[in-house]
């Protein structure tokens, strides 16, 4: 995680990710980015990496990120 978190700037995603992102989580917001690094800075946040991906757990969603290029993937509800 302190990778992650000591290159949160790095953080990106592509226009697709971003329409991808607001659609699996029902987002409202246009500024999915920031909102992706809030929930990533959070204290409820838990990282998981396996093979080239990032998996940030949180209570409500996982979030999947590229974990050389720091794209952000996609992210899920949990159910």
């Amino acid at each position: 995680m302190k990778s992650l978190v000591e290159n949160i700037d790095k953080l990106h995603t592509t226009q697709r990710g971003v329409a991808r992102i607001k659609r699996n989580l029902e987002l409202k917001s246009d500024d999915i980015l920031s909102w992706c690094k809030k929930q990533i800075l959070s204290k409820d946040a838990t990282l998981e990496k396996r093979g080239k991906n990032l998996y940030v757990h949180l209570p409500h969603c996982k979030l999947t990120i590229h974990s050389t290029s720091y794209t952000i993937i996609t992210a899920y509800k949990k159910n």
